[in-house]
C-alpha cells in the first residue's frame, strides 16, 4: 500500500460522519416516500409555469391582456331616509381573447340582504360570559335591516331588458350574443338600497348618527353594481363576497354626478369638475391657496362653519360631478358635520397632488393637528419606494371604527375624548390607519393585485409600506412622538410577530390562503407578510437589492392585475437572490424561525494524532510515517488535552507545519502570520423549520465582539444542524445567535453559548405590553 493510499484512508476518515450522516438523511427519506425534501429546491410544484401572458421573468408577458370597464353614473342620496338611488351605464370592453356568453357583476351590498348566508357560515358557541354589545348584536335581534341591492332593470343599449340572475352578490347578466374578442358592450342598470348605520353592523361603508345634532355621516362604497374581473389567471373570477376577502376589479374611466342636501360637503374619487358651482367664494379662495401650500393645511370648510350647517337641513339639492381616469372603483364621503381642509404634495419627480382631509367636529383637534400631515407623508414615503402617486388628490375621511380604502379616498379611524383629550395609543392609532388606508392607493389600487383572493397581497404589502412610513414618519416629525424614541410600530418588526408565530398549529393557515379561510387575519395577511418583507429587506438581501427588485415589481405591475408569482418571479429577477427557500417557508407554511448554539468544542493543535485518528491507524496497520504531513488537532475536553501546550502558537507545537512554513513562506511573510492560539468548532442547530441567515455575534475575552452573518444557504446541506470552525488569536467566551432580534426566532433560550436563561422574544413582547 503506497503513501497515497494512505493518505486518501486518513482524509476518508475526516469525512465518514458527515456521509453517515447524508446517508441516514437519505434513507429516512426514501422511507417516507419522498424524492426531495429540501427546503432550497426550485419552486416549479408550487408555481404555474409561465406563459405568454405571465413571464417566467415575473413581468407582464407579450400576450398580456385586461378588461377595461367604463361608467356614468348619476347617484342620489336620501338624507332623510338613509337610501341611496342609482343608474348606472356601463361599457364593457372585452380585450381578451375570449368571445364572451355572459358578464358577471359584483353585488357586494347583498351581503346584507335579508337571508342571506354569509353569518351562517362560521361555526358559534355559547360561553359563560358575554361583552354586552356582543351579546345584544347576537342574542337581542329586532327587526332584520333590510340590505341588499333593489335592481329596478337591467338594459340593452337599444332599451330592451337583458335577462340576469342574481346569485347572492354576483349577477349574471346574459348577453343576446356572445361579446366577440376586442367587442365592447353597453348596458344600464338601475337599483336603490337602504344605507346600514356602519357603527352597528360593522359595514365597510354606510353613515354615522350624531344623536346630538341630528345628523348622519356618510362614508359611501360598494354601492354600485361592480364589474368582476376576466382575466388569463381563472377566467372570470366570481368568488362570493362572504366579507372578509375584498376585492377584484378592472380599470376604467368613470364619470360620476352625486345629488345630495345642499348644505353638504362631499369628495370623492375623481377631479370635481363643477367646483364653482358648488363651492361658495370663500372656499374657491381658500382652494385656490391650499394649491400653493405645500408646508401646512388650508381650511376649505372651518369648523364654525360646519357647526352653522349642522343646525340647517337643507331641503335644496346639489350635484357634485366628478370625473376619474383609471381607477378601479369609486367611493365619496357626504355630511353637513364635514370641517375640510387640504394641501398640496411635491412627489419625488415633482410633480404634486392634494393632501384633503374631511371630518366633524368630534375628530378635533387631533385631526385637524395631524390628518392631512399624515396624508402628505404618505404619499410622498410610498412614492419614494414604488412610483410616483399619480392621481390628482388622497383624501382622508374621518368614520368612527373605520378603517377602509378606495381610489383617492379612505375612511380612517381616531376619535378624541369629548373634552378633546385624546391618549397616546389614539394618536398613533389615527395615523397609523391613515398611513395605511392612504397606502392602498398603491396597493391595490393602482398595483391591483386580487384582494378577494389574495389578501396579503395588498395588505401584507401595504402593512410592509406603512411601517417604513411610520419610521419615516417619526424622523420627519421628531415633535409627534416621544423625546428619543422611534414611532411605536404595531407590526413589521420581528418581534412583533414571534407571539404569533409560536401559536398553536391548529389554528394557522399559510400565507397563501384565501382571507374566508383564515384564523387569525390580520396576524395572518397583515402581520406575517409585512414582517417577512421587513426581514427579507433588512436582513437577507439587503436594502439596495430588496429597493430595487420592489420597484420593479410596482412599475411592472401599475395599473395591471398581478398575481404572487408575480410578485415572487419579480423580486429574484431583480435581484439575482434565489428565494424559492424563502417564499416556500414563509409563505405557503405554517413554520417558525428558531435557530441556535448546541455545542461547542475546543481544540489546541497537538504533535500527536487524537484518538480517533489513532483507531483508524490501528485498524489499517499504519504508522505515523505511512501518512502524509498533518496538523494534528485534539479536543481540550478529551484524553488527548495537554495543559502544557496552551497559548502557544501551532508552529511551534507542530513540527509538519512549521516546516511546512519554512519552506513555502519566506522570512518576511512568516513574519506576518498571525498564528491562531484558540480554535473552537460550533454546532448550530435548527428546530425551527424556516431556514434563515445565522446572525451570530461572538464574544472574547479581551471584551471585543465580531458579528458573523452566514446566508441561509448554510442550511442547504443539513436542514437540521450545520458545524462553523473558529480560529483565533482571541479565546472565545461567548456566542449569541440572532443577537438584535432580526429573524423572528421564537425562542431565544438556546440562542447563546454557555447556556443562560434569557427571555424568550414572546416573554419580551408580553413584558412590552403595558398592563
Amino acid at each position: 500500500m503506497n503513501k497515497i493510499n494512505y493518505y486518501l484512508a486518513a482524509v476518508l476518515f475526516m469525512f465518514a460522519t458527515v456521509m453517515v450522516q447524508a446517508q441516514e438523511q437519505e434513507q429516512t427519506e426514501r422511507q417516507a416516500g419522498h424524492t426531495n425534501q429540501s427546503k432550497f429546491r426550485q419552486m416549479y410544484q408550487e408555481f404555474s409555469t409561465p406563459n405568454a401572458y405571465r413571464s417566467a421573468s415575473g413581468a407582464p408577458g407579450p400576450a398580456y391582456y385586461q378588461q377595461q370597464a367604463n361608467y356614468k353614473m348619476d347617484i342620489e342620496l336620501d338624507d332623510k331616509d338613509s337610501k341611496i338611488y342609482g343608474e348606472e351605464t356601463i361599457t364593457y370592453i372585452n380585450n381578451s381573447p375570449d368571445d364572451l356568453e355572459f358578464l358577471w357583476v359584483q353585488l357586494d351590498q347583498n351581503v346584507r340582504e335579508k337571508g342571506n348566508k354569509s353569518a351562517l357560515r362560521n361555526s358559534s358557541a355559547l360561553q359563560g360570559a358575554v361583552p354586552v354589545g356582543q351579546f345584544a348584536g347576537a342574542h337581542m335581534k329586532g327587526a332584520e335591516f333590510d340590505g341588499g341591492f333593489k335592481i329596478q332593470h337591467v338594459k340593452g343599449s337599444n332599451g330592451k331588458d337583458l335577462p340576469y340572475t342574481i346569485n347572492q352578490t354576483m349577477m349574471r347578466v346574459d348577453l343576446p350574443t356572445a361579446l366577440k374578442s376586442q367587442d365592447q358592450i353597453s348596458f344600464s342598470i338601475k337599483w336603490w338600497y337602504n344605507i346600514p348605520d356602519h357603527t352597528v353592523s360593522r359595514a365597510r361603508s354606510g353613515y354615522e348618527s350624531f344623536p346630538k345634532d341630528g345628523n348622519k355621516a356618510y362614508v359611501i362604497a360598494q354601492f354600485f353594481p361592480r364589474m368582476a374581473v376576466y382575466s388569463d389567471v381563472e377566467g372570470w373570477q366570481n368568488h362570493q363576497f362572504w366579507g372578509s376577502g375584498e376585492f377584484a376589479l378592472p380599470f376604467g374611466d368613470y364619470e360620476v354626478n352625486i345629488t345630495v342636501p345642499a348644505d353638504h360637503v362631499l369628495d370623492g374619487t375623481g377631479e370635481l369638475q363643477n367646483r364653482k358651482e358648488v363651492f361658495s367664494k370663500d372656499m374657491m379662495k381658500r382652494y385656490e391657496k391650499a394649491v400653493k401650500s405645500f408646508d401646512k393645511p388650508v381650511v376649505i370648510v372651518t369648523q364654525k362653519e360646519a357647526e352653522a350647517a349642522e343646525k340647517g337641513f337643507s331641503k335644496d339639492k346639489k350635484t357634485w360631478k366628478f370625473i376619474a381616469k383609471n381607477v378601479r372603483d369609486y367611493g365619496f364621503a357626504t355630511s353637513r358635520k364635514f370641517i375640510w381642509d387640504m394641501q398640496n404634495v411635491k412627489l419625488p419627480s415633482g410633480k404634486t397632488a392634494m393632501a384633503v382631509s374631511l371630518y366633524p367636529k368630534e375628530g378635533n383637534p387631533l385631526w385637524e393637528e395631524y390628518s392631512t400631515k399624515a396624508v402628505a407623508h404618505t404619499l410622498r414615503s410610498y412614492s419614494s419606494h414604488t412610483f410616483d402617486y399619480p392621481y390628482p388628490k388622497a383624501i382622508s375621511v374621518h368614520a368612527k371604527q373605520q378603517g377602509m380604502e378606495y381610489p383617492m379616498i379612505c375612511w380612517n379611524y381616531g376619535r378624541p375624548n369629548e373634552d378633546g383629550s385624546y391618549a397616546d395609543r389614539t394618536k398613533y392609532g389615527m395615523i397609523s390607519v391613515i398611513i395605511h388606508e392612504v397606502g392602498h392607493n398603491f396597493f391595490p389600487m393602482i398595483v391591483n393585485s386580487d384582494e378577494r383572493q389574495w389578501g396579503w397581497m395588498d395588505e401584507g404589502l401595504d402593512t410592509f409600506m406603512q411601517y417604513m412610513a411610520e419610521q419615516e414618519f417619526g424622523e420627519e416629525f421628531p415633535e409627534a412622538i416621544a423625546p428619543n424614541a422611534k414611532y411605536p410600530s404595531q407590526r413589521g418588526e420581528p418581534a412583533k410577530i414571534v407571539p404569533y408565530m409560536a401559536g398553536d398549529q391548529n389554528f394557522m393557515t399559510p400565507i397563501m390562503s384565501n382571507p374566508e379561510n383564515v384564523f387569525q387575519l390580520g396576524s395572518n395577511a397583515y402581520g406575517k407578510p409585512a414582517t417577512a418583507l421587513n426581514i427579507l429587506r433588512e436582513t437577507v438581501m439587503g436594502k439596495e437589492l430588496f429597493d430595487h427588485a420592489f420597484k420593479t415589481y410596482s412599475h411592472r405591475w401599475m395599473f395591471k392585475h398581478p398575481t404572487p408569482e408575480d410578485f415572487f418571479r419579480t423580486m429574484e429577477d431583480a435581484s439575482a437572490v434565489d428565494l424559492d427557500y424563502f417564499w416556500r417557508g414563509w409563505f405557503y407554511t405554517t413554520d417558525y424561525v428558531d435557530m441556535g448554539v448546541k455545542e461547542v468544542k475546543k481544540y489546541q493543535v497537538s504533535n500527536n494524532p487524537p484518538k480517533q485518528i489513532r483507531d483508524v491507524m490501528e485498524q489499517r496497520n499504519l504508522k505515523l510515517s505511512d501518512l502524509p504531513p498533518l496538523v494534528f488537532l485534539a479536543d481540550m475536553d478529551g484524553d488527548d488535552y495537554d495543559a502544557n501546550l496552551k497559548g502557544k502558537n501551532p508552529s511551534d507545537v507542530s513540527k509538519t507545519l512549521k516546516e511546512y512554513m519554512m519552506d513555502n513562506l519566506t522570512a518576511a511573510e512568516r513574519a506576518a502570520v498571525k498564528e491562531p492560539k484558540f480554535f473552537y468548532e460550533v454546532t448550530f442547530n435548527k428546530p425551527g423549520g424556516i431556514p434563515m441567515p445565522l446572525i451570530v455575534e461572538y464574544s472574547y475575552a479581551d471584551g471585543s465582539k465580531e458579528n458573523v452573518t452566514y446566508p441561509a444557504e448554510v442550511w442547504r446541506m443539513s436542514d437540521k444542524e450545520i458545524k462553523k470552525v473558529i480560529s483565533s488569536q482571541k479565546e472565545l467566551v461567548g456566542i449569541v445567535v440572532d443577537p438584535k432580534a432580526e429573524t423572528a426566532d421564537i425562542d431565544t433560550s438556546n440562542n447563546s453559548w454557555p447556556a443562560k436563561e434569557v427571555k424568550s422574544g414572546f416573554d419580551k413582547f408580553k413584558g412590552n405590553v403595558k398592563q
